[in-house]
């Protein structure tokens, strides 16, 4: 395991895309798996993973998916694993993978607690048990994550609602404006906001997208349905709260994401 001398997250992925590295970069809050330079993979615990997100969705059992890992992992191909046993096409696959990649390397490039490192360590020839399914170019993770980071700014300016309780305004209700496919994400998350979760336990409790939930708490703040707290409220501890509800997808999303790809 080597450590990492740069102090910027994008100066360190630069670098390791420049010289074609393969392995993981590891920080406290997760991890960025490359392979010749490009990222085949992220992994954060403040994010849902692939796997949450396709069995709290209800597209595959639990048991469907311990399959895939128990047989598929260990020669590092879970995902190709769901789409030889006919459990997912590959473009379910890609989409799915596409979205917990670009969630989860937010997170670990840039953690809610502000007092935490970005990923230092990297411990080359090291892959994920999931496999490679789609390499992204650091460019372009490095692109989107700057542009979620400002459409989170544009949102509303106050990170404060990041990491607190979502709490409903007095008359707020989850029967909001519009019904196009946004819309339907933001009633979700205000019906599931109980004055205990935080954006990142309903993400999980929903099984949806964690970026998408942070930027749907803040708009909904921007509106007055959900309440801003002060400034410096710590995030509370203890672990996510379950549900089985599933959230609309992002699937336009999704789609943006893999038709940039495709350009390339």
């Amino acid at each position: 395991m080597t450590a990492a001398t740069d102090t910027a997250p994008g100066a360190v992925l630069t670098r390791l895309a420049a010289t074609g590295a393969t392995g993981a970069l590891h920080g406290r809050v997760g991890a960025l798996y490359l392979a010749d330079g490009a990222v085949v993979h992220a992994e954060s615990p403040a994010v849902p993973d692939v796997g949450w997100r396709l069995t709290a969705g209800g597209r595959l059992s639990a048991q469907e998916w311990e399959e895939a890992v128990e047989t598929g992992g260990p020669d590092y191909r879970a995902g190709c694993f769901l789409v030889e046993r006919g459990r997912l096409s590959r473009g379910e696959l890609e989409l799915c993978h596409l979205s917990a990649l670009f969630d989860a390397a937010y997170f670990v490039l840039f953690p809610l607690d502000r007092s935490q490192q970005a990923p230092d360590r990297f411990l080359k020839e090291a892959r994920h048990w999931f496999g490679p399914v789609r390499p992204v170019p650091v460019s372009v993770l490095q692109r989107e994550v700057s542009r979620r980071r400002a459409l989170l700014e544009l949102a509303w300016p106050r990170p404060e609602v990041d990491v607190a309780p979502v709490v409903p305004a007095s008359g707020a209700g989850a029967g909001g404006a519009g019904c196009d496919e946004p819309a339907c994400g933001r009633r979700a998350v205000l019906a599931a906001a109980d004055g205990v979760r935080t954006p990142l336990q309903i993400a999980r409790a929903l099984g949806r997208s964690a970026f998408a939930t942070l930027l749907d708490v803040r708009r909904l703040a921007a509106a007055g349905l959900v309440r801003t707290p002060e400034a410096g409220v710590p995030a509370p501890g203890g672990p996510a709260p379950r549900a089985a509800d599933p959230a609309v997808p992002e699937i336009s999303l999704l789609y943006r994401i893999r038709d940039a790809l495709e350009a390339l």
